[in-house]
């Protein structure tokens, strides 16, 4: 492909994915809330926290990950779609590359840039988004810092999802103060 090699270990993958779970829980509710019954986002949420603590990268991951960007296709309300992207992203996060290329970033912010956009989504109010981004970043472990910074910064768009992406990134490459 082009790209230089990066080094990324299956316990730094287990980490990631464990704190893009917890992001994705966030929004959740928004997801099931419209629709009641509907599992696809949870289990999503689920099969990257079931890797996370020590599960195999099974087919799971991808199976569940499908089936919450269906379920976010389906959804009417945009709120809802956002938070099962956002469970897309945690699913997805298992299957970062260990290869340098900006479209990689994607894969280490969405879960938390989806759930604070469900977060503004349902609230009208961009306070929201950036509380939820706040959250994820008090919460960020090191280790989803130090995989960060061997990535080429990202390359969002310039839609309000965007300015969510750049934000949680800048936040992500900042020195911990912890």
């Amino acid at each position: 492909m082009g790209h230089e090699e990066i080094p990324l270990s299956l316990d730094e993958l287990r980490q990631l994915s464990l704190w893009t779970a917890d992001c994705a829980e966030q929004a959740l509710s928004l997801f099931e809330a419209a629709a009641p019954g509907d599992r696809r986002a949870r289990d999503a949420i689920e099969a990257a926290r079931e890797f996370g603590a020590g599960g195999k990268r099974t087919k799971t991951l991808r199976t569940t990950a499908f089936a919450a960007l269906k379920a976010a296709g389906e959804m009417k309300d945009p709120a809802a779609e956002a938070a099962a992207r956002a469970a897309v992203g945690a699913a997805g996060s298992a299957y970062l590359h260990p290869f340098a290329a900006a479209t990689q970033v994607k894969h280490i912010v969405a879960a938390a840039q989806y759930a604070a956009y469900a977060q503004e989504l349902a609230t009208s109010d961009p306070a929201a988004a950036d509380a939820v981004l706040r959250w994820a970043v008090e919460r960020v472990p090191p280790t989803v810092r130090e995989i960060l910074a061997r990535y080429p910064d990202g390359t969002p768009g310039r839609s309000r999802l965007g300015e969510l992406h750049r934000q949680l990134e800048a936040e992500l490459r900042r020195p911990s103060t912890a």
